[in-house]
């Protein structure tokens, strides 16, 4: 079980280290931590994972070693473990956050970490005019819409060849997660829904989203896609399903498939 923490032990042990340089991941041996000197960068601890400390580093320029190949972080998935998976998109996170914010966003000053041995948060502070700056993360909603035995895909403009998926979008300030489902459903296809539900939620560290799942039913209206959004849409049966995710790594695929077996009845 990974225990998340921002300071170190006094004493560490053997410690895993992520490399990660522009959204790829340094991979020896099939696992993320082969490495047995670490390559230069900015460090940050992650925690602790069965009492191994795990850290992430900030690779600055690539460097090849032997044995070992840099995988983009998405293309890594199924090919680790997922509990290392989900450790290597928490350090991409953690190192897009350190390097979006080392400036302050109010007065420009160069930002420190917080160093205060008595607070254990993950900070970097203006020493200027006091901003810190937290490690961000955009909620965004997606959402499995249903009409009786028929579900609603689409083909969504930033999707590759002929995909389709849920829909979703980012949740707006002021809004809940439920009123951000039915505005985004209402913008992109045009129709009414409700019973919405959740679903389940997982990190997705691209950049540092956190996708919350939901499933709604249709309630009226036809189906008209946003053309600035939407390429397709349609309601479809269990037999004749586009392109789709089912299962994998998306809570897409989660969704699709708990559907597809009668889970969400």
């Amino acid at each position: 079980m990974f225990r998340p923490q921002v300071r170190p032990a006094e004493h560490d042990g053997e410690a895993m280290w992520i490399c990660i340089h522009e959204g790829a991941v340094l991979i020896g041996a099939g696992l993320p931590e082969a490495t047995a000197s670490p390559v230069d960068g900015r460090r940050h601890h992650l925690g602790l994972l069965r009492e191994q400390s795990v850290w992430a580093i900030d690779v600055e320029e690539r460097i090849d070693h032997d044995d070992h190949e840099w995988i983009p972080l998405r293309s890594l998935y199924g090919r680790i473990p997922d509990d290392r998976w989900v450790l290597a998109g928490r350090a991409q996170q953690i190192i897009t956050w350190d390097r979006d914010h080392r400036f302050c966003g109010r007065c420009g000053t160069v930002t420190d970490i917080v160093a205060d041995p008595v607070e254990e948060e993950r900070a970097r502070r203006c020493p200027s005019c006091g901003l810190r700056a937290y490690p961000r993360l955009a909620p965004a909603v997606i959402m499995l819409v249903r009409r009786g035995d028929e579900v609603l895909l689409a083909h969504g403009r930033q999707f590759p060849g002929r995909f389709y998926s849920a829909l979703a979008g980012f949740v707006e300030p002021g809004e809940t997660l439920e009123q951000a489902v039915v505005r985004e459903v209402k913008e992109e296809v045009a129709i009414d829904i409700g019973d919405v539900r959740y679903f389940g939620s997982q990190p997705w560290p691209f950049p540092h989203s956190l996708m919350v799942g939901f499933t709604a039913r249709w309630e009226a209206g036809e189906i008209d896609p946003d053309p600035r959004e939407i390429v397709d849409a349609g309601w479809y049966r269990r037999d004749e399903l586009p392109p789709a995710p089912i299962g994998g790594m998306s809570i897409a695929g989660w969704m699709v498939e708990a559907w597809l077996e009668g889970r969400l009845d």
